[in-house]
């Protein structure tokens, strides 16, 4: 039997009926066991009862049950059975809580853990595995015939990613986007009746490539009927009429339209007129006939010319110094030429990161009628130090390194001071220079400085100490010039032996020189380091003074005079020649230091000979060198890309007299390769002698930067 107070529970829920699942209960576990099957008996026993009142006769309606009466029907608890378990694939899965981590036990060894993937599964394999790329062709037509395909070639999608793609819906977007390129080029070619389709098919078989086409049915090019330029005055009007490149009758293309717009912004400003504005072109086609009518308005501004310099920014140069370089002056027409020359001008100092040149309007009037325009130049201080090396190799020259260290703005204004270390098996050296670039003028260039040096060459061994000074107009890489020059003064002392070193029987003697190097070259080539077309004409005279310790007072004339010359066959082969010949007046061989005679062969030579091996020699087989001079040499020079093949001949002799001769010239032959480089080719050759003598080296190696020639 149930407690009393778990009976009244019971009741109060009978009574509720359908209001069971809204009832809260609270009771030990047990017990609510034991009300529900308690519960299950009571609906049970109604049952029953409803059946059996149905099956009899009508009776007056008994009193309602009392509480001890309603009790004592209850079976007892403890003999109800429990309902069935439901069926256990019917039976929502048990969820069991992980045992909670033992936080007091240390991690494994970082060490002891494989980082080795488990391997894939062939299911695995299969699903991750990349789909296959689905094949192409691509067929295009009506684009040749006027001239836009190898465009359309370029810029076209579906040529590229190697003619494959993921999917035909892929094919078919570059498909699409391929015939509006079409449609462009068409227009832009003056086509404007044009039109373009792209088809792609369905591949006839699993794997086969889809044949897509790409048509253009290009109609009529419409051609220029009439050209006007509106918004200017007589004189700019017909400054641009000249300038404008396009004419009645010429094809309406659009690059041919913008290149003579462009024309006209260049072409103006060059003529007085920097503040030029050219407008929007407006062209009106016929609808009837395939032509049409271009117009553009072109704002030509004051005719103007030069007033004063301006500066602003971060100023590397003052005004004063900044009037070195303009090669204009006040009052002169504007000509947007001599303002972008002052542009790079100032970039070739190598002192500014940025430097711009604009026009100022100041509204002054001339009395020429032109405005005044002053020229604002907007500095940035750009780094002012550099520390640079090089080096090469040469078969008897043996290995050269080079360091430098350079403060361009040391003593400013541009004045440099520089330092030069030379380390290498045959030679070393270290030098100090000072030079003003621009000094008073602009590219003028003066310099003087102090070397030390010690070279040990098969010809000669020397230790010698030189100062100098020069004032030159030279080229660099940056700034190249047509016309250069230099003049200068040398002073020397050289302690020379003219030949094989460990000789004891030629000791060394002491050289007092003193000489006035004066040179001058005319460069029409493209390029200094790697020229491609053009030529280059210089000339260098040496009066030299001489005097041997324990002789006497020596006099004579050194000259060498250099020409090469470059012709371009195509767009890849560049065919280069140079010649070379040198005299030395007023003195014997036997006079002449042994460093200021002329010597021949090696990289900058006569390639496939040793460095100053080639020429007459004493009785060791060692060089002595000459008074005259004679080289030829002949490249043709391939490139492909980034590299470069080099076959080359040489032709070289060194004579006793003064009197250059081509008798008995010596050759040597061989091929190159060339690494091309942003600042300049590298260079390796490799080189034999023709007609090898005994002695002589059977192959020369030359690695450096640069040309030959």
């Amino acid at each position: 039997m149930l407690r009393r107070g778990t009976r009244r529970v019971i009741r109060r829920l009978v009574r509720r009926g359908n209001n069971l699942t809204s009832s809260t209960i609270s009771l030990p576990c047990a017990a609510r066991s034991r009300l529900v099957a308690g519960i299950h008996t009571v609906f049970a026993i109604g049952a029953l009862a409803a059946a059996s009142a149905s099956a009899q006769k009508p009776t007056p309606a008994s009193p309602p049950l009392d509480d001890r009466a309603f009790n004592e029907a209850l079976p007892p608890l403890e003999a109800t059975a429990p309902p069935p378990a439901p069926a256990a694939t019917a039976s929502p899965a048990t969820v069991v809580d992980p045992a909670p981590a033992d936080l007091t036990t240390p991690l494994p060894p970082l060490a002891t853990f494989d980082p080795t993937p488990p391997a894939q599964t062939a299911a695995q394999a299969a699903a991750s595995a990349k789909p296959s790329a689905v094949r192409y062709e691509v067929q295009i037509s009506g684009m040749k015939a006027i001239g836009v395909e190898p465009r359309f070639k370029e810029l076209s999608a579906l040529l590229h990613d190697g003619k494959k793609a993921a999917n035909a819906a892929q094919i078919r977007a570059r498909a699409a986007e391929d015939e509006e390129l079409a449609k462009r080029l068409l227009t832009s070619g003056g086509y404007f009746d044009g039109t373009a389709r792209a088809a792609v098919p369905a591949a006839a078989a699993p794997g086969q490539a889809i044949p897509v086409t790409v048509t253009a049915v290009p109609g009529n090019q419409y051609h220029l009927r009439s050209i006007t330029l509106t918004g200017l005055a007589p004189e700019p009007h017909r400054l641009a009429t000249e300038a404008f490149s396009a004419h009645v009758g010429d094809p309406i293309v659009a690059q041919n339209i913008e290149d003579a717009e462009a024309h006209i912004s260049l072409h103006l400003p060059e003529q007085g007129y920097p503040f030029v504005k050219v407008g929007q072109r407006d062209i009106l086609l016929d609808d009837v006939q395939p032509v049409g009518d271009y117009t553009l308005p072109v704002d030509a501004g004051t005719k103007s010319s030069f007033g004063t310099l301006r500066t602003v920014g971060d100023p590397v140069f003052t005004i004063d110094h900044l009037l070195v370089f303009p090669r204009f002056e006040r009052g002169q027409l504007y000509d947007s030429r001599k303002a972008d020359d002052l542009r790079q001008a100032l970039i070739g100092t190598s002192l500014l990161s940025t430097a711009s040149v604009e026009p100022v309007p100041t509204g002054v009037i001339a009395p020429d009628g032109t405005q005044i325009v002053d020229v604002l130049v907007r500095q940035e201080r750009g780094p002012s130090r550099t520390l640079s090396g090089s080096g090469g190799y040469g078969t008897g020259e043996g290995i050269k390194l080079v360091g430098e260290w350079q403060n361009r703005n040391f003593f400013p204004p541009e004045g440099a001071l520089i330092l030069d270390a030379t380390a290498g098996t045959q030679q070393q050296a270290l030098a100090a220079t000072f030079r003003r670039s621009d000094a008073g003028l602009r590219d003028r260039t003066f310099q003087t400085g102090l070397a030390v040096s010690r070279q040990r060459f098969a010809a000669y061994s020397a230790d010698t100490v030189d100062l100098s000074a020069s004032l030159a107009r030279q080229s660099t890489p940056i700034w190249q010039k047509v016309w250069t020059y230099s003049a200068g003064v040398d002073l020397s002392v050289s302690r020379e032996n003219p030949f094989d070193p460990s000789d004891l029987q030629h000791p060394k003697a002491t050289y007092y020189l003193a000489s006035l190097p004066l040179q001058v070259g005319y460069d029409r080539s493209d390029s200094l380091l790697n020229p491609t077309h053009g030529f280059r004409i210089s000339a260098k005279v040496t009066p030299t003074a001489q005097k041997q310790n324990g002789g006497g007072f020596d006099k004579y004339l050194n000259m060498l005079a250099d020409t090469s010359g470059y012709y371009p066959i195509g767009g890849s082969l560049v065919l280069a020649a140079r010649a070379r010949v040198g005299s030395i007046i007023g003195a014997s061989r036997h006079d002449i230091a042994p460093s200021r005679r002329l010597y021949s062969g090696g990289g900058g030579s006569v390639r496939g000979f040793g460095y100053q091996q080639l020429g007459p020699k004493d009785e060791n087989n060692n060089p002595i060198g000459g008074r005259s001079l004679t080289e030829f040499a002949f490249e043709a020079r391939y490139r492909f890309g980034n590299y470069g093949i080099v076959p080359f001949l040489d032709a070289g002799r060194v004579g006793e007299s003064s009197m250059p001769s081509v008798s008995g010239m010596r050759y040597g032959a061989g091929i190159g390769a060339r690494y091309y480089t942003n600042f300049g080719p590298m260079r390796f050759d490799i080189a034999t002698p023709l007609g090898r003598k005994p002695g002589e080296s059977k192959v020369a190696i030359y690695i450096s930067i640069g040309q030959a020639f």
